[in-house]
């Protein structure tokens, strides 16, 4: 009975090792999974790095910037805007009256059209928070911040 109890509290103990080891390990690797994905946007080089990681070729001497105010994203074209930023995986709603740097870069290489397309990038805190891919041309076109297909 003594042994059965004995190799009883050993699996136990090797369990809560277990457990303790995947609790470290997860621990150590989710900050490194999260810093993966968020992207540090504070100098054009980084900016251009961010979209070449989704695909896009940015002609780095197209680059336009100035600051805009986040409107109201609750209601009317901007809630419109800010569903299509969803759909690219971002919010602007939680940036709502702040003023944050927009940056508009030339792509060079968006297949299947002769029009002119800009990604345009959302950035506060060096860190990219919206955005949006879009012609020129009056009848063009507006989608979201995407990976090239």
């Amino acid at each position: 009975m003594r042994e059965k109890t004995a190799e009883n509290q050993r699996k136990k103990a090797r369990l809560i090792l277990l457990g303790a080891a995947l609790l470290l390990a997860a621990l150590l690797l989710i900050p490194r999974l999260v810093g993966k994905t968020e992207k540090t946007a504070e100098s054009a080089e980084d900016r251009l790095a961010f979209l070449a990681s989704l695909g896009w070729e940015a002609d780095p001497e197209s680059e336009e910037t100035r600051p805009v105010t986040i409107p109201d994203c609750a209601e009317g074209a901007m809630a419109s805007y800010n569903e299509l930023v969803k759909r690219g995986g971002y919010d602007l709603s939680s940036f709502q009256g702040q003023t944050v740097d927009m940056f508009q870069y030339r792509l060079l290489n968006y297949p299947g059209t002769e029009q002119t397309v800009y990604a345009t990038l959302y950035v506060s805190d060096d860190r990219v928070i919206g955005g949006d891919i879009h012609s020129a041309a009056l009848d063009g076109f507006i989608h979201e911040l995407r990976a090239r297909e």
